[in-house]
């Protein structure tokens, strides 16, 4: 019976991936490395890595009450977030950081907690035991149910006109938990943090109203809510029994509308200001006085006398006025000063002398 080479490294593949696939994919997983496994407070180590992925900035704290195997339980209220450092991997995905060592807000034991700040979501932890800082054994898992997110989270929801003038924006969380325990969970807890930019999340803790049974899943709704005037990059993380279910980011625009109302404040209230001031002195200043002792309000022209005739084409007499226009007492027609009086005509007197006549033959 003839084997074809294919077929069989086909079987050998299928039989080999099941072995081997914990390695591989362990491999694959980014990993941490220190130079000391323990160190007091004030010194310091070097943290390096590999397989975090190309050009990625990570974050470097020093956490309490963590174990590899858990996490950080805490969250990252149990970190030195003060004292944390960042870096940013090569292109291979590898990274080489020193980091000062002291003591976080909680006990031990203790770890170095890597996670990427941009990229896909990863963490990696690696124990160090920092000398003299106090040990306490760790918070015990709850026992019977547990639940976990089965589907991605969204945020559902969308600003109104109230948002665009700095009201509070608001979503709500929807998620998909399954009990994966041995009993059923009655009203769960969780925590919903909402953090901005690279600062560590606000928690509050939120409780849903319902049971599930093991081995089902239910479909849960938190609200969530920033403060008034809230803009940039936010995240929100879901937490149940101290582990970080889900994280979503949550991308919230400028207010516009306060930026335009302070510019209508800024042109309304001087243009009011400066009606209302013309007003006052428009009110306080000293009026002027016309000759009969009246008051007025604006300047008023002086009278002008009637102008009068001018003589007419003839030269001897002026144009008779109008008719209805009242006569002017100190003019008379005869005796317009800008003209030369004209020669009258009159019979001779009795008295005056007498041109001689002729005679003719009688």
């Amino acid at each position: 019976m003839k084997v074809r080479i294919p077929a069989l490294l086909a079987v050998l593949a299928f039989v080999w991936v099941p072995l081997s696939g914990p390695v591989a994919v362990a491999a694959d997983r980014p990993s941490v490395g220190l130079s000391k496994s323990q160190a007091g407070a004030g010194g310091s180590i070097t943290v390096s890595g590999s397989d975090w992925g190309a050009k990625r900035l990570l974050m470097i704290l020093i956490c309490g009450q963590s174990v590899p195997s858990r996490g950080v339980v805490g969250g990252t209220n149990s970190c030195a977030n003060a004292d944390g450092r960042a870096v940013t991997t090569d292109a291979g995905g590898r990274f080489e950081r020193g980091l000062p060592v002291v003591e976080p807000p909680r006990p031990c034991p203790c770890v170095v907690h890597v996670a990427t700040v941009t990229g896909p979501k990863a963490a990696a932890d690696a124990v160090l035991v920092v000398a003299g800082h106090s040990v306490e054994p760790l918070p015990k898992e709850a026992a019977g149910g547990r639940l976990s997110v089965l589907t991605d989270t969204r945020l559902d929801g969308s600003g109104t006109l109230l948002t665009w003038f700095g009201s509070p924006p608001a979503r709500r969380l929807v998620f998909t938990v399954g009990n994966t325990g041995t009993t059923p969970v009655r009203n769960p807890v969780f925590q919903v943090g909402t953090a901005h930019g690279v600062f560590a999340p606000r928690w509050e803790e939120q409780q849903w109203r319902g049971t599930i049974a093991p081995g089902r899943k239910a479909r849960v709704s938190l609200p969530v809510e920033l403060p008034a005037g809230a803009h940039g990059d936010y995240a929100v993380s879901l937490k149940y029994g101290g582990r970080v279910l889900a994280e979503q980011p949550w991308g919230v625009g400028r207010p516009w509308g306060v930026t335009l109302f302070w510019i209508l404040v800024c042109v309304v209230v001087p243009a009011a200001v400066f009606r209302a001031g013309m007003a006052v002195v428009d009110r306080v200043r000293p009026r002027r006085t016309s000759g009969r002792g009246g008051r007025h309000r604006g300047l008023r022209l002086p009278e002008r006398a009637p102008r009068a005739p001018r003589p007419g084409p003839s030269g001897s007499r002026s144009a008779k006025p109008a008719p209805g226009s009242p006569a002017l007492p100190w003019f008379t027609p005869d005796t317009d000063p800008g003209t030369p009086a004209a020669p009258q005509l009159s019979a001779p007197h009795e008295n005056g002398p007498t041109t001689p006549t002729r005679r003719g033959n009688t």
